[in-house]
């Protein structure tokens, strides 16, 4: 399908699901020039509803079908375990041409391609927590019906929530153990850091804001020096000073092989979520 943004008609967008991943995305959509009258977002909470029209202007209601019958993309952003139930719901309405966009962790593109009518263009994302901040990363996948322009939307609409990739959906599962877990990771590191800064006297409060602007300045350095992190860090380390005693003691430690341990610990348990979900 086209991407429907160069005229002054955007695509309808359902999505449906209220919590923190969806109003994210209905955020996106306002930041990406989507007018409120263009978004619908379904919650079951009445509360919630009313929440999320008061803060953004959008249309909310709590039927998933009554939404999809009128949108041209639909974003599914709700728990992985009724993501079936939603879909059953959705099926018998949605209009031919429809894009279906998933946010929903571990379940493959064939789970909806097989509860789907047939021909259904879908389009996985695997986001991660910062997205809420516009600092996010994003890795989308197509599924057998979606092309280049389906692509192309979604790129679109994701993009006020950080960086977007591309990346084939058999490698989802890694991607969820560097990038969707991967900020659990720093924040035990920031955690790590502050505690040492308090073990060697300094106030918690400062030595939190020293750990956490400094992760934040080696990553935004990272991202914008296009150099290799190894190369970045021998430049901090000087011959016999303070940081290359420091990543002695990581190295010797075990610090580097925990968190590729980490990393394929975290693979393993989304192969088996996606097969539990599927399931």
């Amino acid at each position: 399908m086209s991407d429907g943004t160069t005229g002054a008609q955007r695509p309808q967008v359902a999505v449906l699901g209220g919590g923190v991943m969806g109003e994210t995305i209905v955020s996106a959509l306002l930041q990406a020039g989507w007018a409120p009258e263009d978004v619908d977002v379904t919650e079951r909470s009445a509360l919630r509803a009313n929440e999320l029209s008061e803060r953004h202007g959008v249309r909310s209601c709590d039927s998933n079908a009554k939404v999809a019958r009128s949108a041209d993309v639909l974003v599914v952003a709700v728990k992985p375990n009724v993501v079936g139930d939603v879909l059953d719901e959705v099926a018998p309405v949605l209009r031919p041409g429809t894009l279906v966009v998933t946010i929903a962790a571990g379940l493959p593109i064939s789970f909806y391609e097989q509860r789907l009518p047939e021909g259904t263009a879908v389009v996985r994302v695997m986001p991660n927590t910062p997205a809420v901040v516009g600092r996010g990363v994003s890795a989308i996948s197509a599924g057998t019906h979606a092309d280049a322009d389906d692509l192309a939307l979604v790129r679109r609409i994701l993009s006020a929530t950080g960086i977007v990739v591309e990346a084939p959906e058999k490698d989802l599962d890694a991607v969820t153990a560097i990038s969707g877990s991967g900020p659990a990771y720093a924040f035990y590191l920031i955690d790590a850091m502050a505690e040492a800064g308090v073990l060697l006297g300094l106030s918690r409060d400062l030595a939190t804001t020293l750990a956490v602007g400094t992760v934040q300045g080696a990553a935004t350095l990272a991202q914008q020096g296009g150099e290799h992190p190894a190369i970045l860090r021998e430049r901090v380390s000087s011959p016999g000073g303070t940081t290359v005693a420091a990543v002695r003691e990581l190295d010797a430690h075990g610090v580097r092989a925990a968190v590729v341990a980490a990393a394929e610990a975290a693979r393993d348990r989304s192969r088996e979520l996606g097969a539990e979900y599927a399931g």
